[in-house]
């Protein structure tokens, strides 16, 4: 863990049919730490070439966003930061998913649960502020911050990142962005039908570590208990 460049707390699915179909599609276990062949699905001609971006990443939904620990922090205390707020966070319940296209790239979005979310998301960022070292110049520019609104811009000060809070969207990404979505839209709709799960259930914090080569780990799961 000490080697880590970074930290996150993310939801990734539980060992099962979900979990094993999604690492294999994006071709990185991030509990094992291994690279899985990708499937061969119909529709989509090479699933290794409009993967690149979320296959570093692992499956996952995005709670807190990546960040570097704010010297002092160790990652032992950002494991028991984490672990602490998992007692006090309770599980979120949804309908369940389905596949959209935000703004060209596929994700799959959970329906029913808005509201228990956006609260999710909000303690979780409130309550590992502390953590997160302060952005560098480099890191700001890279969020465009010409491109985001006032509000937006504000929240990447405050936060580390400008999609929390009423910003908050949870998704779990699927592909990099693509010139034409359809082919895929199809061919994964198809290919996820009868592993989603419903209702789906955010049932765990997931402490994930970006190694040296920018690939994330998942290094401790946290049962919501609260």
């Amino acid at each position: 863990m000490d080697q880590m460049k970074r930290f996150a707390v993310y939801y990734a699915p539980r060992p099962g049919a979900f979990a094993t179909r999604a690492n294999e599609w994006l071709g990185w276990d991030p509990a094992t730490g291994a690279e899985l062949p990708q499937p061969g699905v119909p529709g989509i001609a090479d699933p290794a070439a409009i993967t690149a971006d979320p296959r570093r990443y692992g499956f996952h939904g995005t709670i807190r966003a990546p960040f570097r620990l704010v010297e002092g922090v160790t990652p032992e205390t950002a494991a028991a930061t984490v672990a602490a707020l998992a007692t006090r966070l309770a599980p979120v319940t949804c309908e369940g998913l389905i596949l959209e296209n935000l703004h060209g790239f596929l994700a799959l979005t959970p329906q029913g649960c808005e509201a228990a979310l956006l609260e999710l998301g909000a303690a979780v960022v409130e309550g590992t502020n502390a953590l997160r070292a302060p952005l560098s110049e480099a890191e700001i520019a890279r969020r465009r911050p010409e491109s985001l609104s006032p509000r937006q811009r504000e929240l990447l000060h405050r936060w580390g990142y400008p999609y929390v809070m009423e910003e908050f969207r949870f998704h779990l990404t699927l592909t990099d962005r693509l010139a034409d979505p359809a082919p895929a839209m199809a061919a994964l709709s198809a290919h996820f039908a009868d592993v989603l799960p419903r209702p789906f259930e955010i049932q765990d914090l997931c402490l994930f570590g970006e190694d040296a080569a920018g690939r994330f780990h998942l290094l401790h799961r946290y049962a919501l208990t609260g």
